[in-house]
Formats: C-alpha cells, structure tokens, sequence
C-alpha cells in the first residue's frame, strides 16, 4: 500500500502529485497504511503506519515523514510508536490509522488497536512527534465490532468518526459488514477519556468507508473511500482502483453529523429544470455526469430512476418514510459478505423525516450515484453500460421541480 498524493483549490478538481509514502524502509517495507497530516510550523508533517510482515505475522508501529514544500516527504527512519508502548493485552498485529493533532502546544495521535475479540482507540501524546507515551484507551463504551479502523477526530465540530470492522447490523440503520460511524461529545486528551453525548451511522449507503476530516479555513471538509471490503470491486476491469466520495462539508447539529455536498456549480456545463403543480405524470430527461435537485411539495408517489437504458437502471423510491436506493439492475453485479434480506435484493435504506415534501441532491459520477437529503448521505457505487443514461422520475405532487445540472470538468 502506497499513498497517492492529489491537491486542489475548490475540492472538486485535482491535480495529482508524485506517491507521497511508498513501501520499502525497514519500518515499513511491507507497506504504508493509512493515517493523517499535520502542519507545524513550516512543514507538512504525515503520520502513517508502517507494516512489517515477520513469522507469518502482520505487524504495524506507527511512522512519521515530513515534507518542506508539500511535495517531497522524507521519512524519519525510526518507529515512533512501536508495539512496545501498547497497554497490556492490545495487539501490534492490529494497531493502525493514526489521527495526529496539536492541542494547547502539545500532539495527540488517535490509533485503532486491537484487544481480543474488541477493539478501542489509544491516545498517545508527544511535545516533538518523535517521543510518545500512551495516555490510555479513550471510548467510553465499546464498538459492536471486532476490529476498530481510521478514527478520526474534529476538535472544532466535536465529532469522532471510526470505522468498524464485522459491526453487528442494526435494522436497515447499517447492514455493510463494515460501517462508519460517528459520535459525538467531548474529548479529554489528559484523561484520555471521551464522553459520548451522540452516536450514529455516517453514511446510509453501500459504499462508504475510512471518512476522515480535513481543515479548511471556513468549514470542514469530510472524504471517504468510495468501496467496500469483502465484496467483488468491479473498477479493476474499468481500469482504476477505487475511488472516493464527493468531499462534503460536515456540522455537528446538535449532536448529529449533518453532510452538505461541495459546490459544483461552476463546473455546470448546461441546465435543465422541470416545474409541474398539481402533477401526476413522468419527467424525463438525460445525462452521464450530473447533479439532480429535486424538491416535492405534498409527494404521494416517488419513483426515480437513474443511468437508465433498455436493459439497465438504478432505482431510487420514496416509501414509508424511507428513501430507497436499489442497484440491483445497474449493470455488472456487485456481491458481499452480508446475507440479510435487503443487502442480498441490493437494497440500501435511509430514513427521512418528512418524505411528504422532500429535497433531494443527487450527483451522478461514470460510476457513482451520491445522494444528500436532510443532512444525510447515501454514498453508492454502480457499474452501468455506457448508454446508461436516462433519467425518469415518476411523481405524484401538489408541486414538484427538477433540475438537471450537467457537469463538465474538463
């Protein structure tokens, strides 16, 4: 595992940049696993963790790189966080993601470890990021999970987001094997203590995992690898090798995360809108790359479909107070682990509160359909022909408006 480095000025448009971390150290020859960045000073500092495969046995420390120009990183040759400084019964074959941050003149790291059948998260802190000590494990209550993943803390919104490996399946509120979550509450770094005040699920869709914050100057930004483990990933044949989320800005309201989709207004190529009253009919319009906005007053039936062709389409239905996104005709199949009744029908649910007057944002990558409403998400992947390009929303309204913003980022 490498990590790809890309930049932009508006997060929609990026440039990419030479592999910032490549396996091959001592401490890291097996790979350079996930973790975070830290600016201090006048360098860009990245904390990552390096893994070592020794006696049949995968075993990962934690490692710095640092960079003068953004650009160039240079690795610091020793572990700086090694299996040594785990509290008694936490595994270095299980130790992983650090979220490295800075709080009153002193550096925090947040790393996912591994004890038993459970999992928690370590607070370690340093006043160089070169020597640390660990302050303890910070959950207040245990994930359902085995096997916690890419935490991520937000000291301005008070958000913790995790994700879980094997997490036990709540209703239709999450069914992915492994799911991403948040809660929200305070963190302690003396006490290594955090106080849960909220919890819940990131992103109600198939595909949404290792969500991290990232600093912006006006709000905070939140990116998540666009996939699933322990299903087949049919972008190898397409030629890449997964792919991420529309970075989203993130509040904390209280207490919930609430998920705006970036602006991509400026990249609207053309425009289509459709208002009716008192309708009950069909809109129909195309597009391959767009964003949909589509906004109902007194909705009594809602059924839209997306990257639609004779032999193909995605669904996405308002019903029973839930928003209803089903795959399961949207080109080359898509199978996981999960056996429940919905996931084996490709179906994804996310609840709404007032599916009689809904506001629904939809962006429409090749191979991608991200859907906003309420302040919620549902992230999904999907692997239609190419001719796939129909849109039909089947409606009945006191009012309704569609608009169809085609995108152009060339």
């Amino acid at each position: 595992m490498h990590w790809g480095h890309v930049r932009s000025k508006d997060l929609v448009k990026w440039e990419h940049l030479p592999v910032a971390l490549a396996p091959g150290d001592e401490i890291d020859k097996d790979g350079c696993f996930s973790g975070s960045a830290a600016v201090v000073g006048e360098r860009l500092y990245l904390m990552y963790t390096g893994v070592v495969n020794r006696d049949g046995k995968c075993f990962q420390s934690q490692c710095i790189a640092c960079s003068d120009d953004g650009v160039r990183f240079e690795k610091y040759p020793k572990i700086v966080i090694g299996g040594d400084l785990l509290p008694e019964g936490f595994s270095p074959c299980d130790f992983r993601d650090p979220c490295v941050f800075e709080k009153d003149g002193v550096f925090y790291a947040l790393v996912a470890a591994r004890k038993g059948d459970s999992s928690d998260i370590l607070l370690f802190r340093s006043s160089d990021l070169k020597e640390w000590r660990c302050n303890g494990s910070v959950l207040d209550y245990p994930s359902t999970g085995k096997m916690i993943e890419c935490p991520s803390w937000s000291e301005k919104e008070k958000l913790l987001l995790y994700s879980d490996q094997f997490s036990v399946p709540e209703g239709c509120r999450h069914l992915n094997i492994h799911s991403n979550f948040y809660r929200s509450g305070t963190l302690d770094c003396v006490a290594a203590k955090f106080s849960t005040e909220k919890e819940g699920i990131v992103d109600y869709g198939f595909d949404f995992y290792a969500a991290q914050f990232f600093a912006n100057s006006e709000k905070t930004v939140m990116i998540a690898w666009m996939q699933m483990w322990d299903r087949n990933i049919p972008c190898c044949s397409e030629g890449f090798a997964g792919m991420l989320t529309l970075p989203r800005y993130v509040e904390n309201r209280n207490g919930t995360v609430y998920q705006t989709p970036v602006s991509l207004e400026k990249y609207a190529d053309s425009s289509e809108c459709f208002e009716k009253k008192n309708f009950a009919g069909t809109i129909e319009a195309k597009g391959k790359i767009y964003e949909l906005i589509i906004e109902g007053k007194g909705v009594k039936t809602f059924a839209l479909e997306v990257k639609k062709s004779d032999t193909e389409t995605t669904k996405i239905e308002i019903k029973d107070g839930f928003l209803i996104f089903d795959r399961s005709q949207s080109g080359e199949r898509i199978d996981g682990a999960e056996k429940d009744e919905l996931s084996l029908a490709h179906i994804r649910k996310m609840p709404l509160e007032d599916s009689e007057n809904p506001n629904i944002h939809i962006v429409a990558d090749r191979f991608s359909v991200e859907i906003f409403s309420e302040g919620k998400s549902m992230s999904n992947t999907v692997y239609p022909k190419s001719d796939a390009d129909g849109v039909v929303l089947n409606i009945i309204a006191e009012f309704v408006v569609m608009k169809i913003n085609h995108l152009n980022f060339s």
